[in-house]
C-alpha cells in the first residue's frame, strides 16, 4: 500500500527519487574510471551508498505508513552523507576531478534539500 500522504502513484514520479537515481548513475559512471585496486574499496563503498539512497526512498514509499516512510528517508539521508564523504575522499585522492566532484556535490546537495523538505513535511502531518 502506498502512503496516503503521498500525491504520487509510482515512486519514479517522486522528484527526489529521480535526482538520487541520476546521482547513482553518474557515480557508477565516474567510479568505472577509478583504479582497479579500489574495486573492493572506495568504488564498492561509494556505489553501495549511492544506490542505498534511492533504494531507501523506494522501500519507504512502498511501506504503507508515513512513520515508516520517514524512517527510510532518514536512512536515505544517512547514506547520502556517506556518499558525500566518499566523493570528497575520491577527489582528495585524485580519483575524481575537481569539476566532476563539484558536479556530483551539487547533485548531492539537491538530493539532501529534497530529502529534508520531504522529512519536514511528513513531521508536520
Amino acid at each position: 500500500m502506498i502512503v496516503k500522504t503521498i500525491k504520487y502513484k509510482k515512486v519514479e514520479e517522486v522528484p527526489v527519487w529521480g535526482k538520487s537515481h541520476q546521482m547513482t548513475l553518474l557515480i557508477y559512471k565516474e567510479t568505472s574510471k577509478f583504479p582497479k585496486g579500489e574495486i573492493y574499496g572506495i568504488t564498492s563503498q561509494l556505489r553501495r551508498a549511492a544506490s542505498s539512497v534511492t533504494a531507501n526512498i523506494t522501500e519507504g514509499f512502498y511501506k504503507g505508513s508515513a512513520k515508516q516512510l520517514l524512517q527510510f528517508l532518514f536512512n536515505a539521508r544517512g547514506s547520502l552523507g556517506e556518499v558525500m564523504y566518499f566523493l570528497r575522499l575520491s577527489k582528495d585522492l585524485g580519483y575524481l576531478s575537481l569539476s566532476n566532484y563539484n558536479m556530483l556535490d551539487k547533485i548531492c546537495s539537491s538530493v539532501g534539500k529534497q530529502l529534508n523538505g520531504w522529512i519536514k513535511s511528513l513531521k508536520l502531518k
